[in-house]
């Protein structure tokens, strides 16, 4: 006989295990494409670490992706900025990520994690890399992979992030941290059910710049060691900059016959504040389809003064001017022509690893990769002990809990996440975050003014279930009915 009762009791299991999750992405060429649509993810990210590098306390058990309302309140404001993924620096990988990374991921937004912190033993000691190169640093890198590796808006890892700064320190350097990726990449392969991007993010430092792409991306003796992309952290175009003025024109010379993914892992000058961000025209126009995008530092307000928000000890947030001009500019994009890959670009082969590739005369030009350390191909082989798998939950109530103010003070009220129900990433909408007018002089909760105050629906951030969906969690009731 049917039972109403067990089908009623069903629902909530069969909303909340819905899969508004975003494709996987993987690396065509110069590119990242969705695996599904075929279609070119364009980076349009934020470099996200909420109290800098000196938050990041492993001992309060607790990093930038652990509380999942301070996730639910940032990933929010993100989706309104317009922004399809984040960077986070510091994690630490015995703590469970599941809820922030599903609420990123319900958001349409995709991660780039990177597997190091600045604690001692935990990342690769630039002027001595064969003293950090042991079982240990990789048992934590490779905890990084297995905490993230079953979310599909995780979109890659970075290696190392900087290690080498000047031509001291690109002698024995390049080659350790393309042991470590050879390594990652092998874990990955090994323990994940999908290939996962590994790549390294460089500094902006021109003498070396060239050459370290040229090392990371060639390829040599089939040991995967290359990296899969090329992260750049660039602040080169200030406010009154060009695309000349600002060097942009070199570096798309130098990048356009690149075989991997290039982007800019953090950008955005604060010479001059508010910064008006006019560099994102260049950087997402038709001269730079070489590179793929770039995520904005930072997201909160730290003491580099390079925040988009500034974030109170009480958790509520005010958003700058900083964060309204970013999501003027974003709102100007063509996402259509962004979207669309290059079949030319996705088909770019990486030469081979060769001296002839490196011009400055200290960089280093031995291509032979260190040995797998000591200890660690048991971990690539059978991977690591009682690690913290992290998976997709239900992200449960969806309204941000904190106060947050425009940039002219006053409160924005009935915030919410908008769930992407069509399986895509989240684009920038046309939206204005920051209320117009002027905030209410009684010292209460301002009332809200007009849509801003309450935001539209951001195209790729839709709010209700798409109907097949729909139809089918009917079809599915129908069914428990007579079960």
């Amino acid at each position: 006989m049917p039972s109403f009762t067990r089908a009623v009791a069903l629902l909530p299991a069969l909303f909340s295990t819905i899969a508004y999750a975003v494709h996987p992405v993987e690396v065509r060429g110069q590119d990242f494409v969705d695996t599904v649509t075929n279609k070119r993810l364009m980076i349009v990210g934020v470099d996200y670490q909420p109290g800098g590098q000196g938050a990041y306390q492993p001992s309060n058990s607790e990093d930038a992706l652990t509380n999942a309302d301070v996730c639910l309140r940032d990933a929010t404001l993100m989706q309104k900025l317009g922004v399809n993924t984040i960077r986070v620096y510091n994690l630490d990988p015995s703590l469970d990520h599941s809820k922030c990374a599903s609420i990123f991921n319900a958001a349409g937004i995709y991660m780039i994690l990177d597997v190091n912190s600045p604690l001692p033993g935990e990342s690769i000691n630039r002027e001595a890399p064969w003293t950090s190169y042991n079982s240990d640093y990789l048992t934590r890198a490779f905890g990084i992979v297995e905490n993230f590796k079953g979310f599909p808006n995780t979109l890659g890892f970075f290696s190392a992030n900087e290690v080498m700064n000047d031509l001291s320190t690109a002698e024995f350097n390049p080659q350790y941290i393309r042991a470590v990726q050879r390594d990652m990449k092998n874990y990955i392969k090994n323990h994940a059910d999908r290939t996962i991007p590994v790549g390294y993010s460089a500094a902006d430092v021109r003498e070396i710049l060239q050459d370290t792409w040229a090392y990371m991306q060639c390829v040599h003796d089939e040991d995967a060691s290359s990296s899969d992309f090329f992260g750049l952290n660039s602040y080169s175009w200030c406010n009154g900059d060009n695309y000349q003025t600002s060097g942009y024109d070199s570096l798309v010379a130098m990048f356009n016959s690149s075989a991997i993914p290039v982007f800019y892992s953090e950008y955005g000058c604060n010479r001059v504040t508010p910064r008006d961000f006019d560099e994102v025209q260049a950087l997402y126009g038709d001269q730079m389809r070489a590179l793929s995008g770039g995520l904005v530092y930072e997201y909160s307000q730290e003491e580099a003064n390079y925040g988009l928000v500034d974030i109170d000890q009480d958790g509520s947030v005010k958003l700058l001017k900083d964060y309204d001009n970013l999501q003027n500019q974003f709102n100007q994009l063509n996402v259509s022509s962004l979207e669309q890959a290059n079949p030319q670009s996705t088909e770019i082969q990486a030469p081979e690893c060769d001296a002839s590739l490196i011009s400055a005369q200290d960089f280093s030009k031995n291509f032979t990769i260190p040995a797998v350390c000591p200890g660690c191909q048991d971990l690539i082989d059978n991977g690591i002990e009682n690690p913290q798998k992290g998976a997709l939950v239900d992200i449960g109530d969806r309204n941000v809990k904190q106060a947050v103010y425009g940039s002219n003070g006053q409160q924005i009220n009935d915030l919410s996440l908008n769930v992407v129900s069509d399986d895509g990433s989240n684009t920038p909408g046309g939206e204005n975050t920051s209320p117009s007018g002027t905030p209410s002089s009684s010292g209460g909760n301002p009332s809200q003014t007009g849509d801003a105050a309450q935001p539209s629906e951001t195209k790729g951030a839709a709010s209700q279930i798409g109907s097949s969906c729909t139809a089918a969690l009917i079809a599915v009731f129908v069914c428990a009915l007579f079960l």
